[in-house]
């Protein structure tokens, strides 16, 4: 771009910059702090782009100041990561020191213990680059249901009774329901939830499996609104509820371009 472009500044935007907000005892592991200072291994997180965006644009709809927000954005796709946003800043999210950890994804296993990691290698006489294509292309949606990445097949494949597709919607859902409650009660309450990405804002099955059974959590979300939703910016909740629960469709290219302008400005 530099011989192509002679002249012209170059930015980049980093996709773990919006999480270096989080304090120390979210993005660390409890590994021997030698590594850390070593090697720097903690949790850094991915989708920063994503996971600004639409925070910053729910407020908006909602007229309100997300300095006064807790929030906890959804950005479900292929690859899907969750973020705890406490007034503004990025507190907690899914994914971190690469983007395999946290939710169950379309070819990655997610949240996985290390054992089991160990244990396959020794089992199955697995090498390292054997083993991260296992849990980065073979694993998550895929994996479990034997059917595919897409969760448009999969849904699919549930309405005509495949049993392992129906137990991989239940592991997914269960997976981002357990991240709503761990990030409510780590911001000690909340009031956006955010639904983003090509699953989260297309797959209306989703939303409402995820949001069921969490009306004591202030999350009551109008089925009829979440079914004609569309993909399109909307708020899905019920009206009397505390928590309201929308639809974003993401800009991450918006992002970018924004933060380029500032930087170049801030140079001359």
């Amino acid at each position: 771009m530099m011989n192509l472009l002679p002249g012209i500044k170059q930015v980049a935007v980093f996709d773990t910059a919006f999480h270096q907000t989080m304090p120390e005892h979210t993005y660390m592991y409890a590994i021997p702090y030698s590594l850390y200072s070593k090697y720097k291994i903690r949790r850094y997180g991915f989708h920063g782009t994503s996971h600004s965006y639409i925070s910053i644009r729910a407020c908006e709809i909602l007229g309100v100041e997300i300095k006064k927000q807790k929030i906890i954005t959804c950005h479900l796709g292929n690859g899907a990561s969750m973020c705890a946003i406490n007034f503004g800043k990025s507190y907690d999210t899914s994914m971190g020191f690469t983007p395999v950890e946290g939710l169950i994804m379309g070819t990655r296993s997610g949240d996985l213990d290390i054992g089991a990691v160990s244990f396959i290698m020794d089992k199955e006489e697995l090498g390292l680059n054997s083993i991260n294509t296992v849990f980065n292309k073979q694993s998550g949606m895929l994996g479990i249901s034997g059917v595919s990445s897409d969760m448009r097949e999969i849904e699919e494949a549930a309405r005509n009774k495949n049993e392992r597709a129906i137990l991989s919607l239940e592991m997914y859902y269960y997976r981002i329901k357990k991240y709503i409650g761990a990030y409510i009660a780590a911001m000690g309450g909340l009031d956006i939830l955010i639904f983003a990405g090509g699953i989260g804002e297309n797959s209306y099955g989703t939303r409402l499996e995820v949001c069921s059974n969490l009306e004591y959590l202030g999350i009551k979300i109008d089925r009829k609104k979440n079914e004609k939703s569309g993909g399109k910016e909307m708020i899905i909740s019920t009206d009397d509820s505390p928590v309201k629960v929308m639809i974003v469709p993401t800009n991450e290219e918006l992002v970018i371009a924004k933060d380029t302008e500032r930087i170049i400005s801030s140079m001359k």
